[in-house]
Order: structure tokens, then sequence, then C-alpha cells
């Protein structure tokens, strides 16, 4: 709710412009899609501005929600699709009649460019959440960012205070041809949009660095999102005779599943009876489909496929350790998932230590195999101490409970009724 001029309440309007909104389930997807259920659930109203795409939409229907898909086009060899450019000039129609109290811009690609357009075009305060870290993930995917140069050169013309038509806005349809100074154009974007936003949320105190170090006059909060404990469930599988490293999450060049799958060879060497289970669908890229069915034949991995969500509960409860060897995520919503099951965790990721007190409830090792494999040696080692092992359970938990999916709905509802009203304190 926003207060009103008369001093009543009304509803509060809130627009989502977000750039990946499936066709597959990912991280960024759920969180949109938990703050329309936040918003929808307190009596507010929300406006999805997505690309074309389909995927799990649990709120589709319901009462005070406005959806807009924009038409798209797939992303080469992934499992995405982008908007293309086309009926920009129509949505920003479309949402001066609407006239939402907030624009939320998720994500630096067509859309979010769109959403800061219509924000500047509008004068309607914008919010800006860094969900993912672009300079990162660059080297990985590269072929996704000649799809953004035409973005950034419409948005290098709107920061200039020139006036955008339905022309200059399709130059942010699809193209291949610049591959090579396509990173340097992205990071001068996200710059851009770093600056023009109200306030900019991160959830991580690792990913506010990040815009710090790409724009030092951002204002930034960290509000971690928020997550529960997964319902358990029946083990899916017998458990193996030594311990069971667990990883979960989407499979993917960029998670660093090769540097996993590397690590616990060298750890089942020294522990035979040790498993591997590979949560994810591990068949999509083929150089990592090569590895880890390599382990599989070896007896090393469990490769039960992708799940749905509610059953990674009983993965979760069957492993004994979680192994994360991802230097790319935000926050990592798995971790939390690991960490409120009270599993110890190893990772290679030095900035992302929310959920993680090295040495207490796990390792944080550097990115090598030989590195990764000693830290997962040394939490195996110490699973044979009842007290380390219930004192490490413990404190996964709760440090992993300081976030909840209600803890993150108020803080947001509250930071929405702040960019609204104008009222921000920098913080």
């Amino acid at each position: 709710m926003i207060q009103a001029a008369h001093g009543g309440q009304r509803p509060l309007k809130v627009a989502q412009f977000t750039d990946n909104y499936g066709p597959g389930s990912n991280g960024l997807m759920y969180a949109v899609q938990q703050l329309e259920g936040n918003l929808l659930d307190a009596g507010d109203e929300v406006i999805v501005v997505a690309p074309a795409a389909k995927g799990p939409n649990p709120h589709h229907g319901r009462a005070g929600r406005t959806e807009i898909r924009l038409p798209s086009v797939k992303v080469p060899k992934m499992p995405t699709r982008v908007a293309s450019g086309r009926h920009f000039d129509k949505t920003m129609d479309k949402i001066a009649d609407l006239r939402p109290d907030v624009i939320h811009v998720h994500g630096f690609g067509t859309v979010g460019a769109l959403g800061t357009w219509i924000a500047r075009r509008l004068d309607i305060p914008m919010l800006l959440t860094w969900h993912t870290d672009f300079d990162a993930y660059a080297d990985h995917y590269s072929a996704v960012l000649p799809l953004l140069t035409g973005v950034v050169k419409a948005f290098a013309r709107l920061t200039k205070g020139e006036v955008l038509d339905s022309h200059d806005l399709r130059l942010a349809e699809v193209r291949y041809e610049d591959r090579g100074r396509s990173t340097a154009l992205l990071l001068g974007l996200c710059q851009k949009m770093l600056e023009t936003a109200d306030l900019v949320t991160t959830p991580s105190p690792k990913t506010a660095d990040r815009c710090r170090l790409i724009s030092t006059n951002a204002n930034i909060r960290v509000v971690p999102n928020g997550v529960d404990p997964l319902p358990p469930g029946p083990p899916p599988f017998e458990h193996p005779d030594g311990p069971l490293v667990l990883y979960v999450g989407r499979i993917a060049p960029e998670k660093g599943i090769p540097l996993l799958a590397d690590a616990f060879t060298l750890v089942h060497a020294q522990r035979p009876g040790a498993r591997l289970c590979v949560v994810g669908d591990w068949e999509r890229y083929s150089h990592i489909r090569k590895v880890l069915a390599a382990g599989r034949d070896g007896g090393r991995v469990i490769l039960p496929g992708e799940q749905k969500r509610d059953a990674l509960g009983a993965y979760y409860g069957m492993a004994d350790v979680f192994a994360f060897p991802s230097l790319t995520d935000t926050q990592a919503l798995v971790l939390h998932e690991a960490a409120l099951a009270g599993l110890p965790i190893v990772s290679v990721d030095h900035e992302l230590q929310l959920v993680i007190e090295p040495g207490v409830n796990g390792e944080i090792t550097r990115p090598t195999a030989a590195s990764l494999a000693a830290g997962l040696l040394r939490v195996i080692d110490r699973l044979d101490d009842e007290d380390w092992t219930r004192n490490a359970s413990r404190r996964s938990v709760q440090l992993a409970s300081q976030w909840t999916i209600e803890s993150q709905a108020q803080a947001m509802l509250q930071i929405y009724a702040e960019v609204a009203a104008g009222a921000l304190i920098p913080r």
C-alpha cells in the first residue's frame, strides 16, 4: 500500500520488467514471481513485462495482475528467449495508461533497457535489482552479448537526453556480427542503468561490491532473497556405503561442473565408497555431458536428472555434504536450501559467505580441482565426529534462517513504498 494524498491508503502498482521469464525454470524467474506473489497477497497490483516465452507461472489469472509479453527470439544454444525490440513504443503507451507507481527493472537486456527508457520518459520512480554477474558470465555466454549491442546504442542516446522513437529502439533487434566489443559495451550500459535508478538492490554484499566497481554513484541496498526450507521426502535412491556429496542447480558452462567432477575424481581415489550426486539437466551441453557420463560410467557419479523444486528436499535430506563449484552466482539460493537442510558446504567462492562460516559449517577453497578436493575431504573426514557434525548443522540452519520469504517480502514492500513516495534513505 502507498500513502495517498488525502492521508488514506491505496494499493501500490508495480511494473516488473524482466528479461528472463522462461521458458525453463531459473532463479531469476522465481525471484520475480515471488515478488509478484508478495505484492498480490498484500492487495497491491502487478504489471509484468517480459519476452514471450513458455514457463511456469503460478500467478497467471490472479486479480490485480497484468501481463505484457513482447515478441522474442531464441538465443542460439541456450534455453533462453530475449525480446527482439519490436512493440516497444506500444508498450510505453500501455504503461502510460496503466501508470504504475514504481518500475522495477530486473536485468540489463532489451526489456531492462525498455523499462529504464519508460521510467525516464514517463517520470516514474525506478528500482533496479542486479541479479547476474554479467562480466563473469560474458566469457561463457558470448552469444548473448551481440544481442545487446543495439540496446547499448539506443540507451547511449537516451542518457544524452535525446528522444527515442520506435526506429531507435529497433536497434535492439538481434544482431550477431559484433562479439568482440560487446562485453565493454554491456558494462557501459550497466553503469548507465545503475546511475539512472533511484535505488539499486542486490542479493549479496558480493554483488553490491560489483555494482560499486561499475558505478560509485549508485544508491545500493543489500536485500538477500528469502528462502524457506524445502519439504522433506523419502530418499530417491539408496544411500551409498560412503559419504554422499550433492550438487543441485542449473547445469551450464559457468557453473563449474567439470571442476567439481575433476575434484571428485580425486576425492573418490581417497574415499572409494564416496559418491557425487548431480541434480540438474546434465545432458544440455556436450562437454559437460561427456564429463558427467564418464563419472557415471566409472561408478563415481549419480545423475538423477532435473527435478521439480518440491522434490529437491529429499536429495538435500539424504546428502552428507553440499558442493558448490561456481564463481559466477550473485547469491545462490541452493546454498541457502542446503544450509536450511543442515548440510555442511564446500564452496570455491570466497565472496559469497552469507551461509558459510569456514571451519565451522564448511570450507571455502581455491577454484582448482586439488583445492576443492582437499576441502571436500576435510569435511568428509569430520563427518564421523558427531559433535562437529551437530554443530555444523546447527550453524548452517542458523545462518540461512536469517533470510526467509516473509522477511524478504516485508523488506521489498517497504522499499516499493519508499521508492514510490520518493522517501529513500541511502544505506
